[in-house]
């Protein structure tokens, strides 16, 4: 395998989402994971996100969705917050106490401009490089990581394929990683 992966292990997946929270303690770069696991969403986009976004600043609660503008396909993209992403957002904006035009995932010396794609990649990279086995692991294995996840769990294909922005199973499944042992469980397990 020599493309970017999801992770499949669930005891590397949670000591991956963990390490900036307890073994290396950074909540901008544990936001940054557990969004990037949560949402789906490519890390360019993630990186563009501004608190406004994600927070009511007038009625100080987080949104339950948001309306994003995918850079890649210029589609609109209606994104859930679930409450590991909302948690994680919490504890950052609890700690960063952000003004509302501000970027999530900024440097903390100059909250005016977003990271770039290549801080992103190296704090994935560390988080990897320490808790699990596949050196495939970017940016992109936050993305695939949810949909291995949530296939797993039984979502249906055509609902993945939405929310990838697919144009078919086959280019969703190649993008999972579905490996022929799984798809092989599927004929073991199934009995008509």
């Amino acid at each position: 395998m020599g493309t970017t992966q999801p992770i499949r292990s669930k005891s590397e997946l949670l000591a991956f989402r963990m390490y900036y929270r307890d073994i290396k303690p950074n909540m901008r770069n544990y936001c940054l994971i557990v969004m990037g696991l949560n949402t789906a969403l490519r890390i360019s986009d993630l990186l563009e996100l501004k608190w406004t976004d994600v927070y009511n600043f007038e009625h100080k609660e987080f949104r339950t969705h948001f309306l994003i503008n995918e850079q890649k396909t210029g589609k609109n993209n209606y994104v859930t917050l679930n409450s590991n992403a909302t948690s994680a957002l919490f504890s950052y904006f609890k700690e960063r106490n952000p003004q509302n035009d501000e970027y999530i995932f900024s440097k903390k010396t100059c909250r005016n401009k977003p990271l770039n794609r290549s801080q992103a990649y190296r704090i994935v990279k560390a988080a990897a490089d320490k808790t699990i086995q596949d050196e495939h692991i970017s940016c992109h294995s936050l993305r695939k990581t949810f949909g291995y996840y949530a296939w797993k769990n039984g979502t249906p294909p055509a609902l993945l394929m939405d929310v990838y922005n697919h144009s078919s199973y086959d280019v969703t499944q190649h993008y999972l990683g579905i490996e022929q042992d799984e798809r092989d469980e599927i004929y073991l397990n199934l009995e008509l």
